[in-house]
């Protein structure tokens, strides 16, 4: 059936000789990709809209299979290292391949591997950069141009922007701004050519102000970059905001990283991408300045950056006369929002200057790769932590220096990676993993990783259980089984051990995290999965006993359960049924507390220009530490991620409208209703009643 399929399809080929086959690529489900990359979503501090607009910019530009690189194609998340050995070893015995649909004569590639990735590469034969004109004809040129218009709010009046009322002779607290959200986003761009754009936010309840000499452009955030590729030995060149990613993302990550999630594989390694535009609207995940890629000789390249800008802080006098510091900044503000007077008093407050470098080999067969990094980091305000004992080994003062070594090695089906670092005062941290095909069906990894508690690196998120790489030792094994046809094993053992105290953690502790999946594939537009998930991890637990004032860690339990289950009917008509289920105890004697998420999807292709997507989902979760998170469909570029607890119901519904060539209008609603509660959210996000409602607009136009 395979090699049928694939004669029809080459023989549309054969029609057109001189060039590799044209084919229309469908558009990514990026919806159900994040449910099979991602196995339980825990936070919505995770930087997803990242690595989906990194999807989305694959999709929009693909990568392409007859020159990308062995790091490019370990980006894309969705290939293992076999998979990716094989297709460089096919092409370097038969040449560039003649269509996307060759990938199904190369060893490893099975139709739902090849389904996965083909909205995201293509097949050329030549360079598509060397015929189409200067830089700025192939900027208007560009099909990959638009302009994102996009605009929300919350129905329901909040407190923050209700009157101010007396309180203790002072008015209460208020929002500065309306409570209108809007963003401008544009930009043009192509693989290994160039990418411009800009973005211009501003969230509910800021103020619209024009003050260029802060910084503000009537929005509150403001970003804009431009990034040139592929100029001769001057690989790349970015002006504006940017991000960098080297060797396991241990002193610079862009936020490319799943971590732990369903995939067990092939999202364990990182990628060295190098620079990479930043068009995000995270506020604080980027540098700006000016970055440079250098091609030293064919195996060489140097990497050179430089970054200032101002960032978040609450600046503090102190107060004792022998204070090391007389004016100094407890940490750095990550929300982004600067809607009250506190909030705006903190904004731009502390000057950052970071620079660095990166020199890499990679040996002319792709399978070593070496390099070395190293990044200074200078604050204009000194940071210090609060006088607490976890806070012992926290970074603070104004200078931070790290330097680090990383590699990989590709031995037949084996891939061996790692990168180790030291920072200023002498903390290290290393991670180093293995990731091997023992057979057909059967992959493993394993990863071993320690991070000392004086260990600080400020841009960085290599694989770890806490969401900074510092006070941390753990072993991860991988296990991903294809037992038969259609059906796939995927499960993790993550032992980990924090050597030190941390925030409601007053003792040294250790944990573990288990996952196991079993998942389905009958037909390309059928897919059920299962998943089992245990999670041991030490807290403090609160005391009642005078006699003990000081709370003493205990280990809390989670366990869940997941049901998934995606089918389509027919071409226009498909149903996402999902089930997801967890219960908590902590071991102070107290029963267990349960929650539980019922979400029924339903997506239908009226027409060519109009579809509609609708959610209705029940919710019951005891309290916040049992909240159920579950990824929403959204409008183009936007991460829905609420956070469901108490008892109610959770609707959405979306339209999405192509008005013509150029336009494209999203519409979408939203609402929580809550039973047994008078008031949704708290402090200035409390609203009176029990429901919440949102609308969002968006318009694309496409030059």
């Amino acid at each position: 059936m395979i090699v049928t399929a694939f004669l029809i399809f080459n023989s549309q080929f054969l029609i057109h000789p001189a060039q590799a086959q044209e084919y229309t690529r469908r558009a990514p489900d990026l919806d159900r990709l994040t449910q099979e990359l991602f196995a339980e979503i825990q936070s919505d501090q995770v930087p997803y809209e990242d690595l989906y607009e990194t999807l989305l910019q694959y999709y929009q530009t693909p990568l392409n299979l007859n020159t990308a690189t062995r790091e490019e194609l370990r980006a894309l998340l969705l290939l293992s290292e076999n998979q990716i050995t094989t297709l460089l070893r096919h092409r370097q015995a038969t040449g560039d391949l003649l269509s996307v649909y060759e990938l199904q004569s190369i060893e490893g590639y099975d139709l739902r591997t090849i389904g996965r990735v083909l909205p995201f590469v293509n097949v050329l034969s030549s360079n598509p950069n060397a015929s189409r004109g200067s830089l700025w004809q192939r900027i208007a040129q560009e099909d990959n141009n638009a302009l994102f218009l996009r605009y929300e709010r919350v129905l329901q009046q909040r407190r923050g922007y209700s009157p101010p009322t007396i309180f203790q002779g002072r008015p209460t607290t208020r929002y500065l701004g309306s409570a209108d959200k809007m963003l401008i986003r544009y930009r043009v761009s192509h693989t290994k050519d160039f990418s411009l754009g800009f973005a211009l936010e501003k969230d509910a309840g800021e103020r619209l102000t024009w003050n260029p000499n802060n910084g503000q452009f009537g929005a509150d955030y403001a970003s804009a970059h431009f990034v040139v590729q592929e100029r001769g030995r001057l690989k790349t060149l970015a002006l504006g905001d940017y991000q960098l990613q080297f060797g396991q993302g241990l002193l610079l990550s862009s936020g490319l990283g799943v971590g732990k999630g369903a995939e067990t594989i092939t999202t364990l390694r990182r990628s060295s991408v190098g620079v990479r535009a930043y068009s995000s609207l995270l506020e604080n995940t980027f540098f700006r300045g000016g970055a440079a890629t250098y091609q030293v000789t064919p195996t060489v390249q140097a990497t050179a950056f430089v970054s200032r800008k101002n960032v978040d802080a609450n600046l503090q006098q102190a107060q004792d006369s022998l204070a090391v510091f007389d004016e100094f900044t407890s940490g750095l503000l990550a929300t982004g929002f600067h809607r009250t007077p506190s909030e705006l008093a903190n904004r731009h407050q502390l000057a950052e200057t970071v620079g660095g470098g990166h020199v890499g080999y990679v040996s002319r067969s792709g399978n070593l790769a070496l390099g070395a990094t190293a990044v200074v980091t200078h604050y204009g305000t000194p940071l210090l932590k609060r006088a607490e004992p976890y806070n012992r080994f926290e970074f603070s003062g104004r200078d931070n220096r790290t330097v680090g070594v990383h590699y990989s090695y590709v031995y037949r089906n084996a891939l061996l990676f790692g990168e180790t670092a030291r920072s200023t005062g002498g903390g290290l941290g290393t991670v180093n993993g293995l990731l091997a095909s023992l057979g057909p069906a059967v992959d493993a990894a394993l990863l071993v990783r320690h991070y000392d508690a004086n260990f600080h690196t400020l841009y960085g998120n290599a694989f770890s259980e806490n969401t900074r790489n510092i006070n941390e030792t753990g072993v991860y094994l991988g296990l991903k089984v294809r037992p038969v046809a259609r059906w796939e094993v995927s499960a993790y053992y993550d032992q980990f051990r924090f050597p030190w105290l941390r925030y409601r953690a007053s003792a040294p502790t250790d944990g573990h995290d288990a996952l196991v999946r079993l998942a389905f594939t009958p037909t390309k537009t059928n897919l059920f999965y299962v998943q089992l998930r245990q999670r041991l991890k030490p807290r403090d637990l609160p005391t009642a006993d005078p006699a003990r004032p000081v709370p003493l860690p205990g280990e809390q339990l989670r366990q869940s359960v997941l049901f998934y289950y995606n089918t389509a009917p027919t071409a226009a008509f498909e149903l996402r049924t999902r089930v997801q289920a967890s219960r908590l105890r902590d071991d102070d004697g107290r029963p267990w507390r349960r929650g539980y998420v019922l979400a029924q999807d339903v997506s239908y292709q009226v027409r060519r220009s109009l579809k509609l997507t609708a959610r209705y989902a029940l919710f019951d979760a005891d309290d916040f530490d049992t909240r159920q998170y579950v990824y929403e469909q959204d409008v183009l570029l936007a991460v829905s991620l609420p956070a469901l607890y108490g008892q109610g119901t959770r609707v959405y519904g979306i339209a999405e409208i192509r008005l013509n060539r150029a336009l494209t209008l999203w519409l979408r609603y939203a609402e929580t209703r809550y039973r047994y509660q008078t008031t949704v959210g708290s402090g200035l996000e409390e609203i009176d009643g029990p429901l919440r409602g949102e609308v969002k607009a968006q318009l694309r136009v496409k030059f």
